[in-house]
């Protein structure tokens, strides 16, 4: 399955999708002028993958922030690893801000509707 790999820029986030590499992660700040034209690669790369998933699948979540249009995406990015995590495992990595309790607040919000093991990590 070939990777799906978008640098970040002022307002979109990296985005790095490598079942080969098992590597998964959104990263850095989510404020695209349309959320939904953005995050669609990622929703069709995902139900592909879904498919035929790796036996462990680490998803990592390290944005700095992000707006209520891309706050909608992820949500749905979370429902799609949920679906996954019905057949293989899935962990998702939420990484946080030390000074960041709006994250923080918000990764322990997704941790408890999602029936996905999750993890947040403090970072500096």
């Amino acid at each position: 399955m070939e990777a799906l790999i978008k640098e970040a820029t002022s307002d979109t986030p990296k985005v790095h999708l490598d079942a080969v590499n098992n590597i998964f992660e959104i990263s850095k700040m989510s404020l695209p002028e349309d959320a939904i034209e953005f995050y669609e690669p990622v929703f069709r790369w995902l139900s592909k993958y879904k498919d035929n998933p790796n036996e462990q699948t680490n998803f990592v979540f390290k944005l700095e922030y992000f707006n209520t249009a891309s706050a909608k995406q992820i949500i749905q990015i979370l429902l799609l690893l949920q679906e996954i995590n019905e057949r293989k495992k899935v962990l998702i990595k939420w990484y946080y801000k030390d000074i960041d309790e709006d994250m923080q607040a918000l990764g322990e919000e997704y941790s408890q509707v999602i029936n996905v093991d999750f993890q947040l990590i403090e970072y500096k």
